[in-house]
């Protein structure tokens, strides 16, 4: 799993293997480009930051 930080201090967590890549962006903004929940397309979105937690262990 991948535990988003978004700017406005929401959290989302994803499947690791939806995740198509973290990069910065040409204006310095760190990013992410995941598969929608539907598979159906790619899509990016600006995060402050993120964490890989273990598969199977219950985090606060």
């Amino acid at each position: 799993m991948i535990k988003y930080y978004y700017p406005n201090g929401d959290t989302c967590y994803r499947a690791l293997h939806t995740t198509n890549a973290v990069y910065h962006a040409a204006d310095g903004r760190l990013m992410a480009r995941t598969m929608k929940p539907d598979n159906s397309a790619l899509y990016e979105f600006e995060i402050t930051g993120f964490e890989l937690l273990e598969t199977g262990v219950k985090y606060d």
